[in-house]
């Protein structure tokens, strides 16, 4: 559910001072646990260490990600892949130089 336009943008208050001990040329990283701040004008330029649930991820804040969350950045979850012996022989034949299958389990069979 958004939030309502009346009350504005929230930004964590704990940020907001951190934001604002730091000087604007400053590339020290802010480490902050607060997903759901938005990103505003104020933080344009500045590198934040947002928390994924087990490590921190460097977001640099720019002119095109102001109104969206500092969570949208650093995702929760590590996509591994799909498919199963299928996407790997597709994979496989990717890899090949020649595009030459190297799997045994295919011969000609009349």
């Amino acid at each position: 559910m958004a939030r309502s336009l009346k009350k504005g943008p929230y930004v964590h208050p704990k940020l907001l001072k951190k934001l604002s001990k730091i000087k604007s040329g400053d590339k020290t990283p802010i480490k902050t646990w607060s997903r759901d701040s938005m990103i505003t004008p104020e933080m344009v330029g500045f590198v934040f260490q947002v928390h994924n649930g087990r490590t921190f991820i460097d977001v640099e804040a720019r002119e095109e990600m102001v109104g969206h969350r500092l969570g949208e950045f650093a995702p929760t979850r590590k996509f591994v892949r799909h498919g199963g012996r299928m996407q790997k022989e597709l994979e496989m034949k990717a890899r090949t130089p020649t595009g030459a299958t190297t799997d045994k389990t295919k011969t000609d069979k009349k």
